[in-house]
């Protein structure tokens, strides 16, 4: 009995601490949301009463899927947001495995890595800016070094996109090389070399036995990076603008553009919950390919 009373005593205690965080969290998370849904079916500008909205039900829903600058945000979105990812995952993942092993020079190299994730997003995209900038970047100095003309990095509608991809994969790559890296080091040893004494090389040790038993940690990472990839927004802002035309408009930033720019709140809001949507399903869709928590509590 007495033990009962002291697991009821624990867990009220635990509940006494972590239960206001949990509210906190709860109304700064529910609260915006809950913001955003009302907006998306009123017309409402900032700076006027909130007493003067005007309630247009589905008005601003059924105009998102008929608005072509939308859909052309949404495709670059997607362009921008498969090559990222894709890239900074098998980069991240390679580099974590190649610094995992005690080489000369490593605990540097790792220091250098992970500088970016230091550095704001608006630093970043100051610093690329510089570096691509048409007439006087750093980029442009050393291709004119070997005779390559001056590119125009973030005004040529071809490769727009691309310098926005460098820069992200920049970025972000070493936020999976520290994930996977954390995820590689607390493995087992003893099944590791078990499967070294039974014959298996380098290449089948990391394929067959390293990457399977990280595979929720790989999942996790790869969600993390799903989900913060449809809310960038500053560097964007700083590198191009969504320019030149709509080529480097991702739909973060169209709803920046639509609600800070043409003062829409109501249709900002819409496209918000396209973006939630979006992001949602992804989510979904990567949870049900390999759900990490549903393995674990198989074990």
């Amino acid at each position: 009995m007495n033990t009962l009373k002291d697991r009821i005593s624990n867990n009220l205690v635990a509940y006494c601490f972590v239960g206001p965080a949990v509210i906190i969290m709860l109304v700064g998370l529910m609260l915006p949301l809950f913001t955003s849904v009302q907006l998306a079916f009123y017309d409402w500008g900032m700076g006027t009463p909130w007493s003067s909205k005007e309630f247009v039900g589905l008005q601003w829903f059924s105009k998102l899927f008929r608005d072509p600058d939308v859909w052309t945000s949404f495709w670059v979105t997607l362009k921008f947001g498969f090559w990222v990812v894709s890239i900074e995952m098998i980069l991240g993942t390679f580099l974590a495995i190649v610094l995992e092993r005690p080489i000369r020079g490593a605990a540097l190299f790792r220091t250098c890595l992970i500088m970016p994730l230091m550095v704001s997003p608006v630093v970043v995209g100051l610093i690329w800016r510089y570096l691509m900038d048409a007439r006087s970047g750093m980029l442009n100095y050393y291709l004119g070094k070997i005779g390559i003309e001056p590119v125009l990095w973030l005004s040529n509608p071809k490769i727009a996109l691309t310098s926005l991809i460098i820069t992200d994969i920049w970025q972000w790559t070493p936020f999976i090389f520290i994930i996977v890296l954390a995820g590689l080091q607390a493995l087992p040893k003893d099944v590791v070399e078990a499967a070294r004494i039974d014959g298996a090389n380098l290449w089948q040790q990391i394929v067959l036995v390293k990457l399977p038993m990280i595979k929720s940690v790989l999942v996790v990472a790869l969600l993390m990076r799903i989900v913060d990839v449809y809310k960038v927004v500053e560097v964007v802002f700083i590198l191009t603008f969504g320019g030149p035309g709509l080529e480097t408009e991702l739909l973060a930033l169209h709803v920046y553009k639509t609600a800070f720019t043409a003062q829409n709140l109501g249709y900002a809001s819409a496209i918000s919950m396209l973006l939630l949507a979006i992001v949602s399903l992804l989510s979904v869709a990567v949870l049900t390919f390999s759900n990490p928590l549903k393995e674990k509590s198989d074990l």
